[in-house]
């Protein structure tokens, strides 16, 4: 079986070499989740504008990933993953150019917390320079070392920092920022640490924080010159000084079931949508003499969105809503200015002027689409091949002239660089 894995992926690599040169571009660089910003924006340039009947070329298929629904970074020419067995939960390293697996790191447990039996990790590793960490859903946090897998140190949101197991496990992705890792572990003694990421050691914790963690992951911003980590729980949206863990900032903010979409920044304002009739939320972030403030713009059900994500372009927020299909929201006033529901439920990322959008259930369908605010313009679709049974939750990624996409024990690499 594993000889005829490599036959596979060797052949559809060839049928990529056939059709142009350069179909791995080996500075593909996705190093976190939702990419180098941690907006789902990716830097590509030069990308087709439409493809192929049945979509474009597949370069390889790498197969024996494990369960899950962990998405992929990708820098220095290997890809970096999560999986579990029966036995247990895996940080995976992939070659770029063809897949081929490269190392794996036992991580923790495997299985499904809570109810509905949704198995295996949920957070995509994060790549930093020559280690690499990863987060499993049962608390388990790992630092490793990128090009052997080596294990460099390890800690545990729940022994060792008294989080509580979301009802679905842990899902944040962990954020590096300069020699810190920062995360969300939740709980009495504070929502919010960092720690040197050397080493594993608390460099401090957000004590006046004391939100249980949900399943977004942290982002950073700067705003009157202050870096800040941006928190999105149940409770809260709140942001948390990156020097010394002070709550600079909270609004209360209301969610239900579960709380997922990473918050979004534009110009002084933070966007938040959740799922559950919830809805999103724009807040004004300013600093004055007497600290910092938070001041809700709007609130609505425009964008109810559970769990695909949103993405910000220009001054335009496209994303699933659940009660609307997919629309483009002006991320200032909150308004619809276009809905569409040509596709069902999913995820989505942008690149060179276009939507990538996944559809969760069926057959895994994948759009491109125009990012415009003068309506829905779809450009092609495809169906995905060897779809599992599951919903397909982990986002597309385009980095280096190639469409990654995840279901389960498979990831198939495709290429969308133009021709030259």
């Amino acid at each position: 079986m594993k000889s005829l894995r490599r036959c596979v992926s060797v052949w559809t690599l060839a049928i990529g070499l056939a059709a142009g040169p350069l179909l791995i571009s080996s500075d593909a660089h996705w190093p976190q989740w939702r990419g180098p910003n941690r907006d789902d924006i990716s830097p590509d340039k030069g990308l087709l504008t439409k493809w192929p009947s049945g979509g474009p070329a597949l370069v390889w298929k790498a197969t024996g990933l494990g369960g899950g629904y962990s998405g992929v970074s990708i820098a220095g020419g290997r890809i970096f993953t999560m999986g579990e067995t029966a036995e247990a939960t895996y940080l995976i390293a992939l070659q770029l150019s063809d897949g081929k697996k490269l190392w794996s790191l036992r991580v923790g447990k495997a299985g499904a917390p809570g109810w509905g039996s949704f198995a295996g990790p949920r957070s995509t590793p994060t790549l930093d320079g020559e280690r690499v960490f990863a987060l499993g859903h049962y608390g388990e946090m790992v630092c490793a070392e990128a090009a052997s897998g080596k294990e460099v140190w390890r800690k545990h949101y729940m022994d060792d920092f008294g989080g509580h197991l979301p009802e679905w496990g842990f899902s944040e992705s962990l954020l590096v920022d300069g020699d810190r890792v920062v995360g969300t572990p939740g709980g009495a003694q504070g929502t919010v640490i960092a720690l040197d990421k050397a080493t594993g050691e608390t460099v401090w914790r957000c004590g006046d924080l004391k939100d249980d963690a949900h399943y977004s992951s942290l982002i950073k911003i700067e705003i009157g010159d202050v870096p800040q980590y941006v928190v999105l729980t149940a409770e809260s949206v709140a942001g948390i000084a990156a020097k010394d863990g002070q709550l600079l900032w909270r609004a209360e903010r209301k969610g239900k079931v579960a709380v997922i979409p990473t918050p979004v920044h534009h110009e002084g304002h933070i966007y938040v949508t959740s799922g559950y009739n919830v809805g999103c939320s724009l807040l004004r972030i300013e600093k004055s003499d007497a600290g910092f403030s938070a001041t809700e713009v709007y609130a609505n059900r425009e964008m109810v969105n559970h769990h695909g994500g949103a993405v910000l372009v220009g001054k335009h927020v496209y994303g699933h809503s659940e009660s609307r299909g997919w629309i483009c929201q002006d991320v200032e006033t909150g308004e619809v200015v276009w809905k569409d529901r040509s596709l069902g439920k999913g995820s989505l990322t942008f690149a060179d002027g276009h939507l990538y959008l996944r559809e969760e259930a069926g057959p895994g369908t994948i759009v491109l689409v125009e990012a415009t605010p003068d309506g829905y313009k779809e450009k092609s679709r495809f169906e995905q091949p060897d779809r599992s049974k599951k919903n397909s939750w982990p986002h597309p990624v385009v980095a280096g002239g190639q469409l990654f996409i995840r279901d389960q024990d498979i990831l198939l690499c495709y290429r969308v660089k133009a021709e030259s």
